[in-house]
Parts: structure tokens; sequence; C-alpha cells
């Protein structure tokens, strides 16, 4: 089963990196688009309790259908794997969203939450690079090999103390205890925006 190995980094300058990243290898892959998630479990959050995510993704023109839990502990995953975020992740393309979660719905399912992003995603063809404007922050992702993903952190200057391996949800879930908030999704409607917010 595919293991999606990632970790995520707050960017304080959109711009910056967007100019970094054609200089060490990578090319534009999905220009900034609107995305928009919706993670479906049980009334009593059984899924959640498992640690696993079932999630309808509409991004840039297409529907995905992910699964996401942890794997099993396994010893192949050395120590300094350990500072980065490993799921299993089984992953669909879908034709239509909006049916599927009338079906979820109609088996008993409930949206438990929902987040959006701008999402704007770059490759070099071993790993991928996106940054993410979310209603809490701009955040890049790396998703490749452990080794990539330090590699290219270094190179754009992003020491391993900055990871950060928390979902969004975590990461909105934290923001809301700082900021006392009572928003319950992490939506541009929920979380208003300053006037300078792009």
């Amino acid at each position: 089963m595919p293991i999606e190995t990632e970790i995520k980094f707050r960017v304080t300058n959109l711009g910056a990196l967007a100019q970094q990243l054609p200089s060490i290898g990578f090319r534009l892959e999905t220009p900034r688009s609107f995305e928009s998630n919706v993670l479906y479990d049980t009334p009593d959050r059984q899924m959640r309790a498992r640690t696993e995510i079932l999630r309808i993704r509409s991004y840039a023109g297409r529907w995905t259908l992910t699964l996401k839990r942890l794997p099993r502990s396994d010893p192949a995953l050395d120590a300094s794997d350990a500072r980065h975020k490993h799921r299993i992740e089984t992953e669909t393309g879908i034709t239509n969203g909006d049916a599927l979660a009338e079906v979820f719905l109609s088996l008993g399912l409930i949206a438990a939450f929902r987040y959006e992003k701008w999402r704007t995603e770059w490759s070099d063809g071993e790993g991928h690079c996106v940054i993410d404007e979310t209603p809490i922050g701009n955040y890049a992702e790396l998703e490749g090999p452990s080794a990539w993903i330090d590699r290219t952190a270094a190179r754009l200057g992003v020491d391993p103390a900055q990871y950060v391996t928390l979902s969004y949800g975590r990461l909105f879930e934290v923001w809301r205890e700082q900021h006392a908030s009572t928003a319950q999704d992490l939506t541009f409607a929920a979380i208003p925006q300053p006037p300078s917010a792009r």
C-alpha cells in the first residue's frame, strides 16, 4: 500500500518561495487553484478515534476520494523518519463528489469537518512542493521520499526544527485554542480574513 511521507512548514513570503522553486529544479504543475475538502465520519467519530480520515476533495476542476490511516509500526522506518509524517493513503478520482456525499449521508456518515485553501502545486520529478494559502496562514508541503524531503528542505533554507507534521485539522484545533475561536470549520467564510490578506 502506498505510504505518503511529507512535512509542512510555515511560509512568510509566498512570492519569494514561488521564485525560489524554479531555481532548484521545480516546475509548476497546477497554478493557484481553490481547494475544498470535506471529511466524513460516523456521528460518534469512530474514524477519528482510529486516526483515519475519509475525504472528498474538489480541486482545480477534479474530484478525489481519499482514505488515510496510520501505518503499522515498521522497523524499516528508521529514527530519522520520526520527524516526517507517514500515512497510508488510498486515493481515487471520482466524477461527482456531491453525489458521493449523498451516498455517505444515506449510509449514516456525517460531514464532520470542512477545510479550504488556495493551492499551487510544483514538482521536480522526484517529489512535490505545494503552497497552501489557508484561513489560518500559509504553509508549504514537501511530499516524497524522506531523504528527498530533507535535501529539498535544506535547499529551501528550512531547518528540521521548522517541520510541521500536524494535519490541517490539528493545526486548526491549535489555532482555535490560541485565538479562543468558536469556528467549527477551517473555511474562509468561518474565519474572517484581514483586509491585507490575498
